[in-house]
């Protein structure tokens, strides 16, 4: 045998083994599994690490992904319990727990959840009104997320969360929401106003009675003030009258001292000149008759001279105690 066909036989000796190692030495990743089949039939679940095949007689399926998987579905037309269509799309959470059952249980997990997810949300959502619909998205979540984790748990497959992404009624029925919502917000608005002004008036009100008590306590509390000094200011006055012990004479001219304060201001048109002011006017003249110049004394014949009686006539005539007169 010639040295080429001996090269030609080791190289496909090598070939050989490397196709060999190749279909026997199998590396799964981590977060995978692969199904082996042997003749058809399955053998075994392949865990992440290295693995030993038995080449042409075990084949290894295509890798799944054990890792949580989120697929969202398109919008789907749902009619509600007061036979209004709206469209919901839907997203899902689940994870492949078991790979022989996701791949002998079920030809297209992804689809099969996709087709239960649909009819569990018509069922769902058929039972519920519009408005029951759009606030009770936690119930209807939870409600989806019950049924498929239990019918596809045969799948091999544990759904862990199911969330409505958007549920959009008719455009007609959008207007008349937007309609009452703004409706019912101008009435809240108008409730909110009315009760501000409402406490607002309280307030001022409250403000003015208590500015009011305020006042009239600084009033009272000034007269008792102004009282109390005035009776003060008299008992001084008094005691310094007694005090300096004054005679007839000097209360007299204090007395007739006071009488031009009676007609003092410019609507002064009447006044009344008091019954004691003869006596004050007795007690004055017999006060100053002792200090009389000579010139101005009476004769000896009893007749006074002229200045006084120009004096008398100057000074008018005086009325009697009690009498009123004119200014």
């Amino acid at each position: 045998m010639s040295a080429t066909a001996v090269l030609v036989i080791l190289a496909v000796l090598v070939i050989f083994v490397l196709v060999i190692l190749v279909k026997a030495v199998k590396i799964i990743p981590q977060a995978r599994a692969g199904v082996v089949e042997r003749l058809g039939k399955y053998q075994r679940t392949l865990n992440p690490g290295l693995t030993i095949l038995i080449p042409f007689v075990d084949r290894m399926l295509p890798l799944l992904d054990l890792r949580e998987q989120v697929v969202s579905f398109p919008p789907q037309q749902v009619i509600t319990e007061d036979s209004l269509v709206v469209s919901i799309d839907t997203v899902v959470y689940f994870q492949v727990t078991d790979a022989r059952a996701a791949t002998y249980e079920i030809a297209n997990y992804i689809q099969g959840v996709e087709q239960l997810t649909i009819t569990t949300l018509r069922n769902v959502v058929g039972g519920l009104n519009l408005e029951e619909a759009l606030t009770s998205r936690d119930q209807i979540n939870g409600q989806l997320r019950g049924v498929l984790d239990e019918a596809t748990g045969r799948w091999g497959i544990r759904v862990s969360r199911v969330e409505l992404k958007t549920i959009a009624p008719p455009l007609t029925i959008q207007d008349s929401m937007e309609k009452q919502m703004r409706a019912e917000r101008e009435r809240r608005a108008t409730v909110l106003t009315a009760e501000g002004s409402k406490q607002s008036q309280i307030l001022t009100a409250e403000g003015r009675r208590q500015a009011a008590i305020l006042a009239a306590e600084g009033d009272a509390k000034a007269a008792i003030l102004r009282a109390d000094g005035e009776s003060q200011a008299i008992a001084k006055v008094f005691e310094a009258i007694h005090k300096g012990n004054p005679d007839q004479k000097l209360l007299a001219y204090q007395y007739l001292q006071t009488l031009p304060k009676l007609a003092e201001g410019t609507s002064n048109k009447l006044w009344i000149i008091p019954s004691e002011l003869g006596e004050a006017l007795k007690g004055v003249g017999s006060a100053l008759g002792d200090f009389v110049p000579d010139a101005a004394r009476p004769s000896a014949n009893g007749t006074a001279p002229a200045q006084a009686a120009d004096s008398a006539e100057a000074a008018g005539p005086v009325t009697a105690p009690g009498n009123t007169g004119k200014l």
